[in-house]
């Protein structure tokens, strides 16, 4: 049984004939007639009686046809709540984004897109770099707000910020304006879990300036990295924009490989749908200081 059968079922219920109903669907008595003639061998009972009036619905044939035109409905409500999901101008854009982005780059870019088109709806997550990966995989979301850049996924850089070091206010160099990793060799750091983006970052600026500090405490969450650095308790390396937030003084590193690039990254074995394809479009089109 089709969607099409159903849909003529209820056509037929409401005018009674099979001449008129034909006509007003633009097919032939004939095809219309096999078309009832698949849903009572089916189901295994007669809609309709033939009168010299036209049609006359049995006891059976009233379930029948409440039932069919209620899946008609559904049906029809499905295909309006899809169109308007995927409409660029007011559907739904599945968007995924790193913790350390949640108070800086995001709300900046949404606010943006928001003003050219206030009516797309923006789902957020915001999860570790690895949960996004799953997700776009699976796809939970369309795009990701990411460091890791996939070969097998799209990749639109964004925005490339700086990183720098935030000591305590009490620090002993808190008057400096720039600094080497290597005169903090002593300090305790405070930083992200192994497994984070940003954990990489750290780790491979302090390999190359050949120190590794004890680790004081651990934090998915850059802003709470920074409060405990203003609480004293350990220096950390954050982007820029985190730096003072609670108090903590920020200096310049030395290493010109202190930076990290956010990007936005999608699946390309499959289109985009329209609402994320516009967003894509969007942030392509502007420039994003770091």
């Amino acid at each position: 049984m089709m969607l099409r059968d159903l849909g003529w079922l209820v056509e037929l219920g409401d005018l009674g004939h099979v001449t008129e109903t034909a006509a007003s669907l633009g097919t032939s008595q004939p095809t219309l007639s096999r078309s009832l003639a698949r849903i009572e061998a089916e189901l295994g009972v007669r809609v309709f009686e033939r009168t010299p009036a036209g049609l006359e619905v049995t006891p059976d044939g009233r379930v029948v046809l409440d039932a069919a035109r209620d899946l008609v409905v559904r049906h029809q409500q499905l295909r309006a709540d899809l169109a308007n999901r995927l409409d660029p101008d007011t559907g739904i854009v599945r968007l995924a984004f790193l913790d350390s982005m949640a108070t800086t780059l995001v709300p900046k870019l949404l606010r943006a897109f928001h003003a050219e088109a206030p009516a797309v709806k923006v789902v957020l997550s915001q999860e570790p770099a690895h949960d996004i990966r799953s997700d776009l995989d699976r796809g939970a979301v369309e795009l990701g707000l990411t460091m890791d850049r996939a070969e097998d996924l799209g990749w639109l850089a964004v925005q490339r910020e700086r990183l720098v070091v935030v000591v305590p206010p009490t620090h002993r160099f808190r008057g400096r304006t720039r600094i080497d990793l290597a005169a903090l060799a002593d300090d305790e750091l405070v930083t992200t879990p192994p497994g984070f983006g940003h954990s990489a970052l750290v780790q491979a600026l302090l390999a190359e300036a050949g120190v590794s500090p004890r680790i004081s405490f651990e934090s998915a969450d850059l802003a709470t990295i920074e409060g405990l650095v203003a609480a004293g308790l350990g220096v950390a390396i954050v982007p820029e924009a985190f730096a003072g937030q609670s108090g903590s003084v920020g200096l310049a590193l030395s290493s010109p490989s202190a930076t990290r690039t956010i990007g936005l990254t999608w699946r390309t074995d499959r289109p985009l749908a329209p609402p994320a394809e516009r967003f894509l479009a969007f942030v392509r089109g502007r420039t994003w200081a770091g």
